[in-house]
């Protein structure tokens, strides 16, 4: 049996083949993905949106402040260095002879396969006149010429080279390192365990250690587990959460302490600065001791986020503290909003009954103060103050106008060319046009709903306990693109309608919501009247009484959701008399049957409740793995006073306003650009009936922008699974088997008893 032989690369030869190899295995993938993309195309952009976004604090500092350009410039450097290297490798490797190369006789002396004893000889003597070494020929190729001459003319030679592929025989098998020799020369042992214990006891360890140790104090989104144990904590503390409590436990995350946060900052000035503009703000209370709330670094965010809703100046020195807090906040309250639907889902489950859910109202404060912090705008503030221009000296002008009364952005819009100059005379041409071309930017977001039952033969019948899908179909254009459309339709429309006379003329308005002249009172008592109306996928001239109709689509402010809760507590008041009528009607009827439903209803609502929760958690394990494949750059949002570019999105969910419950967990819309399929999913209630359900669509940049739209589900009863269903035929067949043999058990009775009878 052959032996074995180990070698090291002497000659260094088969060193430069892996080191070539491994060389430009991390230089190709490395120059794809780290390679810095054109530094001019962000400048096009940024020229590009200037007359839009151009006031943004982001867009600003931006400019004032572009980003260094030392890491793309290193990265080329280390690049370019990588492939001067993998190319002086490869030219190395291409001026490198072939060390290892399979024998064959032939080609050493140059002969056809399968060549004539005579062919060989006579080839043998006229390389051995040239390459003798007699004759000043090489001797080391002359001894290969007389070795092949040897395998091919000697018949046992022959037969070792045919069967071995050598001539001499068996040979020992050669393993190449492909490591240079002086590697392991004893001499330079002392430097090679030098460098091979710095890389693997000491840079491996440490690097290791470190990214462990980051991995240990951060979630997946990047947000301290500490900070997160604190929101749990004070959420399920304090159910209800107001805003100015919300602004409070906002302010306590650990990403503003600098023990935790390098990057937080604190100053010795801040002992004096803070005190003023806590005095100047005259609203915080300091009387609690709630540790970590009370702390001077959550003291510091807080005043500096209650600055920033204000619109307040403040000193040079805390603006680029300022800056770091706020754009830590639309992270901090998605962080806020995952922990509120966390307590919910344990609040519901079997085993947590003890547990206290937060309220809705504490969820949708979460959202509203994400809006709030993006736009630099306190709660009650007018949306109109998002755009630019529009100051408090003037918002009265367009609030409180004699004709108009303009309140919201969508008011604003509805409003035909010429009315809108008018009202906003005071603006400059120029400032104007900017205002135009802001609030054509502003997002148009139409939601198209459809309740099924999955995986059931009637999708549409919806039945207890069964698994209910809100398909929500968003589609986003910008409010330029409505324009476009509606001044196509109204100049279709008021061509025939000039006939009619001025007193038509003054009803008919182009947008989304009309104002009439009529009084304040017609208009509420009218409210009501356009739900039963279909509505028009294109906002069409509408009169008073239609701009309530669109309110379903699109609303603009707080009132136009309250007008629909109290409608949808009028019908949910009505049905749930209905339903009381019913229930002591059967419960006079038939009592006792009763008492066992409830016991039953009992059961079912415990087991919908842990299907709740479990659909819930998967539901947000899938959302999650969904949004990390899809690039979540939609829109620039335009904010006056955010200090980084902020894209834009959104918050769906479902709930119960009349119970104030979340029927469906909020899912964050993140990729919409331009159409949106959402799938929200729940149980179906436990008891048959119709149920008034809410679809809520929130922004998280924008105030003034949220959606509601009415979801009605009728809730049947579960069908009776039929007796004689062929999906049980192999089931029962144990049970004919046990039917036959006591049928036989029987007959075999009755003839033991006929025998008796006969003897």
């Amino acid at each position: 049996m052959a032996g074995q032989q180990f070698q090291y690369d002497d000659s260094g030869n088969t060193f430069f083949y892996f080191l070539t190899s491994f060389v430009g295995l991390i230089v190709i993938p490395a120059t794809y993905y780290l390679w810095p993309r054109d530094q001019n195309a962000e400048q096009i952009r940024l020229k590009n949106i200037r007359k839009v976004y151009g006031r943004c604090m982001w867009y600003r500092l931006r400019l004032l402040k572009p980003q260094p350009n030392i890491i793309p410039t290193v990265k080329k450097i280390v690049l370019l260095a990588g492939w001067a290297l993998f190319l002086f490798l490869a030219y190395k490797v291409s001026k490198t002879d072939r060390e290892y190369q399979e024998y064959n006789p032939y080609e050493v002396l140059n002969l056809d396969p399968g060549a004539t004893v005579a062919e060989i000889k006579k080839q043998y003597r006229l390389l051995s006149l040239k390459y003798h070494p007699d004759k000043g020929g090489d001797e080391v190729l002359f001894m290969r010429i007389a070795k092949a001459y040897a395998a091919l003319t000697d018949e046992e030679s022959r037969k070792n080279w045919e069967e071995f592929g050598n001539p001499d025989g068996p040979q020992a098998t050669s393993f190449g390192i492909a490591l240079p020799a002086w590697i392991v020369d004893q001499k330079n042992s002392i430097l090679v365990l030098l460098v091979y214990g710095l890389a693997f006891m000491v840079i491996l360890p440490v690097v290791v250690g470190s990214w462990w140790y980051r991995s240990i104090r951060y979630s997946g989104d990047q947000i301290l587990i500490r900070t997160t144990q604190i929101y749990t904590y004070f959420v399920y503390k304090t159910r209800n959460m107001d805003m100015k409590r919300l602004i409070m436990v906002l302010a306590g995350a650990s990403e503003f302490d600098p023990q935790y946060n390098k990057d937080a900052t604190s100053r010795p000035t801040d002992n004096i600065l803070i005190p003023q503009l806590i005095r100047e703000i005259g609203s915080i209370n300091l009387k609690k001791n709630e540790p970590p709330l009370t702390c001077p670094y959550s003291l510091k965010a807080r005043v500096l986020l209650l600055c920033h809703l204000a619109r307040m100046k403040i000193p040079e020195t805390l603006e680029e503290d300022q800056q770091f807090m706020l754009k830590k906040c639309p992270a901090l309250l998605q962080e806020m909003v995952n922990v509120i639907c966390q307590l919910i889902i344990m609040a519901r489950s079997r085993e947590e009954r003890e547990f206290r859910a937060p309220t809705l109202a504490s969820l949708e404060n979460c959202m509203k103060l994400s809006q709030m912090a993006v736009q630099g705008l306190q709660q009650f503030r007018s949306p109109l103050l998002q755009l630019p221009h529009i100051e408090e000296d003037n918002l009265r002008r367009v609030s409180n106008h004699k004709k108009y009364k303009i309140k919201t952005i969508q008011a604003l819009v509805s409003l035909k060319e010429s009315d809108r100059h008018n009202l906003l005379h005071f603006l400059e041409d120029e400032k104007y046009e900017e205002v135009m071309a802001v609030l054509g930017s502003f997002p148009y977001v139409t939601m198209d709903i459809k309740s099924q039952v999955l995986d059931d033969e009637d999708s549409n019948d919806i039945t207890v306990g069964s698994l209910v899908t809100v398909l929500v179909r968003l589609t986003r254009q910008t409010m330029a693109e409505v324009f476009e459309k509606e001044q196509s339709i109204c100049a279709a429309e008021e061509q025939p309608a000039e006939d009619v006379g001025d007193a038509s003329k003054s009803r008919t308005r182009g947008g989304w919501q009309q104002k009439s002249k009529g009084p304040k009172k017609t208009a509420k008592s009218k409210k009501k009247k356009p739900l039963k109306k279909k509505p028009t996928p294109v906002p069409l001239p509408q009169s008073k009484p239609q701009k309530q109709k669109q309110a379903n689509g699109v609303v603009g402010s707080e009132a136009a959701v309250k007008d629909d809760e109290e409608e949808v507590s009028v019908k949910g008041s009505e049905s749930e008399d209905e339903e009381t009528n019913r229930e002591s009607q059967s419960e006079r009827d038939d009592g006792s049957e009763r008492d066992s439903e409830r016991e039953q209803d009992g059961k079912q609502s415990r087991d919908d409740e842990a299907e709740w929760q479990e659909l819930q958690q998967s539901i947000q394990r899938k959302e999650r793995a969904l949004l990390e494949t899809k690039s979540k750059i939609t829109h620039p949002v335009y904010s006056l006073c955010f200090p980084e570019e902020k894209q834009e999105w959104w918050w769906l969910y479902i709930a119960d306003r009349k119970e104030q419950t979340l029927i469906s967990m909020p899912y964050h819309v993140c990729t919409l650009k331009d159409t949106e399929e959402v799938e929200l999913k729940f149980p179906a209630p436990g008891k048959p009936g119709n149920y008034q359900y809410t679809v809520f669509l929130r922004s998280d940049s924008y105030m003034g922008l949220d959606q509601i739209k009415p979801l009605k589900l009728e809730v049947h009863e579960a069908k009776p699974v039929p007796e004689n269903h062929p999906q049980w035929d192999t089931a029962i067949e144990g049970d004919e088997d046990q039917e036959d043999s006591e049928g036989f058990e029987d007959s075999f009775e009755e003839e033991e008893e006929e025998e008796e009878d006969d003897d």
